[in-house]
């Protein structure tokens, strides 16, 4: 039995306490990450399974091994889906994903932290809530701004909202890297991006 793509969309992210230890990074067919933000990692016991079932291929290990009364194996620090699996066409509109457009600070002053978001044009003045209409905001231009224009508030974007492409908030996602990166995986988070001259 094949896992669906639609499944494995929503799982390949482990809740962050099964994560503590020997976590693999997983890769798509194509050896690059299914996602750098979250990025795609397993439980040691969830890339061992798929191992097992031949679901992956392990390319790196820890050194540390996990034993059964039959089978001692070492534990993979990364595997690669035997099935490649098609990166999502259309970003889903969530708050997360509008954050991670907005690279998590405030669309009009640059604050980190303490966000919320903000229609341009105010929902009152017939603003939709859309890609193109909402911005991350801190709480103080927010409420600075109001249900008020851009002109009336005195704020101006940073950059006007657009639609994200997937590949835009994946190349976002690399700059937020989580606060443990195993020397096994460096080689496979970084290598598509582009060099700069």
């Amino acid at each position: 039995m094949t896992m669906t793509q639609t499944e494995f969309r929503t799982d390949f992210v482990r809740a962050p306490g099964s994560l503590k230890h020997f976590p693999a990074l997983v890769l798509n067919a194509d050896y690059r990450p299914l996602s750098y933000y979250p990025l795609s990692l397993w439980p040691w016991q969830e890339a061992i399974k798929a191992a097992w079932l031949d679901r992956v291929v392990i390319v790196s290990e820890y050194e540390e091994t996990v034993r059964s009364p039959s089978t001692e194996i070492r534990i993979p620090s990364v595997v690669v889906l035997k099935d490649y699996v098609t990166p999502q066409r259309q970003v889903a509109f969530t708050r997360f994903n509008l954050f991670l457009r907005d690279e998590f600070s405030c669309q009009y002053c640059g604050a980190k932290g303490d966000l919320t978001f903000d229609h341009v044009v105010p929902r009152a003045a017939g603003g939709v809530t859309s890609w193109e209409n909402v911005v991350a905001a801190c709480s103080s231009c927010n409420l600075r701004k109001g249900s008020k224009s851009l002109r009336q508030s005195g704020l101006s974007l940073r950059k006007p909202p657009r639609r994200p492409a997937p590949s835009q908030l994946h190349n976002v996602g690399r700059k937020f890297p989580p606060n443990h990166l195993h020397d096994s995986w460096l080689d496979y988070l970084y290598w598509d991006a582009e060099l700069e001259a």
